[in-house]
């Protein structure tokens, strides 16, 4: 019996490290933008010249973890080092919930968003978990030879840090995002018929005329009514009590210069819609810029949209069009919403009637070879549909 819950305790800590290092591992962008959340909220943003490098190191240190102890490779330091992690990690998270400075604590990615206190629960049972490793390590067996899981160790290994690679220096190999390819963006926003409603509770403070004492009151016995007794002096922010349904794509728009918004046009429009995605210009890889301009004026001639898409505005805009000379209008969008859409700065992404057909990093932006076959073969599939 013990042995059995020494296995199952191995088998679901390991796991846990094992996804959560990977999920995170294999978008290292889109993790540091979550721990430069974490640095803006806490009010130390002076230490955002480490967020790329923990974006790294972190769930580099979990997946190492949790395949050492799926593996049974150092199981003694495994088993240290996964509880040295959670007795860090935990109060932390503790006091996450407590606070919620973020909503979402990023543990696994965009794979599963879970809440705060949700994330506190879990971590309270690993430690027992972790606990009942060390305790028991030398308890531990395992079917294969050393020799073999060695093996098994360094191949997982490595072959993680090739994902993680060529996920940072393209797009992540898996997308766990709203604006994967395949996604109609208008129907991402759609809420659906029935869907419960975000839940307030407001606060209101009225003055008694007789006493002149003020007294707080809610929506269901606020004297609003009875101004003979009560006059009115102040009201609370409203409070959220209840987050009711969100969609998975709420924050999309496209603004021109001169704030006329063309959201619809784009996503409705039955034409091919290129979007360059730059949400900080400022810090933009211009290295693909001329590639980028014999698309669009290519894509220009076919009949095709070509636009772009940042964050940037004001006098950081106007030297970049001086100094870029980009072949297609800027226009804008929220950076939040910029960086969710592709983990790159710029990437490309290829729409039609609202739903996401291509997406590219600027390592893989295609010649007008490449986009003419891609659209001429889409143009097919819908023609046989």
């Amino acid at each position: 019996m013990k042995q059995k819950l020494l296995v199952i305790a191995r088998w679901i800590v390991g796991i846990v490290f094992t996804f959560s290092g990977f999920v995170k591992g294999i978008d290292p962008m889109g993790f540091q933008y979550k721990l430069n959340d974490y640095l803006e909220a806490l009010h130390i943003q002076a230490l955002e010249f480490f967020s790329f490098p923990g974006a790294l190191l972190l769930p580099f240190a979990e997946f190492a973890i949790g395949i050492m102890l799926l593996t049974g490779v150092l199981i003694r330091l495994s088993t240290k080092l996964t509880l040295i992690f959670m007795l860090f990690f935990t109060p932390f998270t503790l006091y996450i919930a407590l606070k919620n400075p973020v909503t979402d604590c990023g543990c696994f990615g965009d794979a599963l968003v879970i809440s705060n206190w949700q994330t506190f629960y879990k971590n309270i049972v690993l430690i027992f978990l972790a606990v009942l490793l060390l305790i028991n390590r030398k308890n531990l067996r395992f079917i294969a030879t050393e020799k073999y899981r060695k093996i098994a160790f360094a191949f997982l290994l490595f072959s993680y840090m090739f994902v993680v690679y060529w996920s940072y220096n393209h797009e992540p190999i898996f997308d766990f995002r709203p604006y994967k390819v395949g996604v109609n963006i208008p129907d991402g926003m759609k809420i659906p018929t029935g869907s419960p409603t975000d839940v307030y509770q407001n606060i209101y403070h009225y003055r008694n005329r007789m006493s002149n004492e003020v007294k707080q009151f809610n929506d269901s016995d606020f004297p609003w009514q009875d101004t003979i007794n009560w006059k009115f002096e102040s009201m609370d922010p409203p409070l959220l009590l209840k987050k009711g349904y969100q969609p998975p794509i709420h924050d999309f728009s496209i603004q021109t210069i001169d704030q006329e918004n063309v959201t619809d046009f784009y996503l409705q429009d039955s034409l091919f819609t290129f979007l360059v995605i730059a949400y900080d210009l400022e810090k933009s890889s211009n290295k693909k810029q001329k590639e980028l301009n014999e698309l669009a004026e290519w894509a220009k001639r076919k009949g095709y949209h070509f636009i772009g898409l940042t964050s940037t505005t004001g006098d950081a805009l106007n030297t970049y069009q001086k100094e870029q000379l980009p072949a297609y209008e800027m226009m804008f969008s929220d950076q939040i919403t910029l960086k969710t859409i592709i983990r790159a700065n710029p990437g490309l992404i290829l729409l039609r009637k609202g739903t996401i057909i291509r997406k590219w990093h600027y390592n893989d932006f295609p010649t007008t070879e490449e986009a003419e076959t891609i659209i001429n073969a889409e143009m097919k599939k819908k023609l046989n549909q």
